[in-house]
């Protein structure tokens, strides 16, 4: 009977825990933003359980308290994102990885889906997403001397959500300047 205490005690700890009827936002790191009178942060909203229901950016103007959130979609995963500037080409911009899509319609999106290349403003105001939804992400890397982001990955032509033989393999060019294709190869 003394043994089965702990275990009633976590279980109902555990249960109330999950009746919690409120979401949470959770900010991650703070980054300020390069030239800019911004600051970047991500946002996990925690609902019941700790589960993640949203992840978000927002950018927040340091001279007047302004926010710009930059949402992604519901069950979107943001994984890393950098700032490239480089004075002598006119590039200011955030380069962000993430799934933001499910392929395989399971409502869910998860290690099996997509990462995408997305750009963002260095305000929040304008994003666009580089790849192409069923383009797998695998590297990517931003030329200092040219501005120019060179991404290769993979179309995964058979659906089958794994690398192999019959799928297309693919490096794409984008000029972070114009957030405009240079090249497929």
């Amino acid at each position: 009977m003394k043994s089965a205490l702990p275990i009633i005690c976590l279980l109902t700890t555990l249960s109330t825990y999950g009746q919690d009827k409120y979401n949470y936002n959770i900010f991650n790191r703070l980054r300020p933003i390069d030239g800019t009178p911004y600051v970047l942060t991500s946002i996990d909203n925690l609902g019941k359980m700790g589960t993640v229901h949203r992840e978000y950016l927002l950018f927040i103007n340091t001279k007047n308290g302004q926010a710009n959130p930059v949402d992604f979609g519901e069950n979107a995963s943001l994984h890393n994102w950098e700032q490239f500037k480089f004075d002598s080409l006119g590039v200011n911009t955030i380069v962000l990885t993430a799934r933001t899509v499910t392929l395989d319609k399971n409502r869910r999106i998860d290690w099996n889906d997509p990462i995408q290349v997305i750009v963002i403003s260095p305000d929040g105001k304008q994003k666009k997403q580089l790849t192409d939804d069923r383009f797998f992400t695998v590297h990517h890397v931003v030329h200092r001397e040219t501005g120019v982001i060179v991404i290769n990955g993979y179309y995964d032509t058979n659906n089958n959500g794994k690398h192999d033989k019959t799928d297309k393999d693919e490096i794409v060019l984008f000029d972070l300047k114009t957030w405009e294709l240079i090249a497929k190869r």
